[in-house]
């Protein structure tokens, strides 16, 4: 079982910047693809970036592309969500999941643990 706890949400004016971090309790952190998610009010969830378990590659969805990034530090077991020049549409609760079976990144459906979410709200 792992634990997954998001942290860095918060409301900002667009334009602005915030950091994400999720933190795993796990020993084999690196074993895991992690993500990020997004799910807006009356929206589906909807994938935001991945990063491979050595955090050689990412991928990013085509709205958010330029604007966030995501890297990991294994040796803290931590992933992490860089978002800047923000937009009042990327208001929404972000969660952070993580995938061993290396499943379609891209589907909430191939995640195996999820945190609680952290909300994000950006004011035009």
């Amino acid at each position: 079982q792992v634990q997954l706890v998001e942290s860095g949400g918060g409301l900002v004016q667009a334009g602005g910047s915030l950091r994400l971090s999720c933190a795993a309790s796990t020993r084999t952190f690196s074993d895991y693809i992690m993500g990020w998610f997004r799910q807006a009010p009356e929206k589906e969830r909807e994938f935001v970036a991945t990063i491979t378990r050595s955090g050689g590659s990412t991928y990013y969805a085509n709205s958010v592309k330029g604007r966030f990034t995501i890297s990991r530090d294994n040796t803290k077991n931590t992933v992490y969500l860089q978002m800047n020049s923000l937009k009042p549409e990327d208001t929404a609760v972000y969660y952070c999941a993580a995938e061993q079976n290396s499943g379609s990144v891209y589907q909430a459906s191939s995640y195996d643990y999820w945190g609680q979410g952290t909300q994000v709200t950006v004011s035009s």
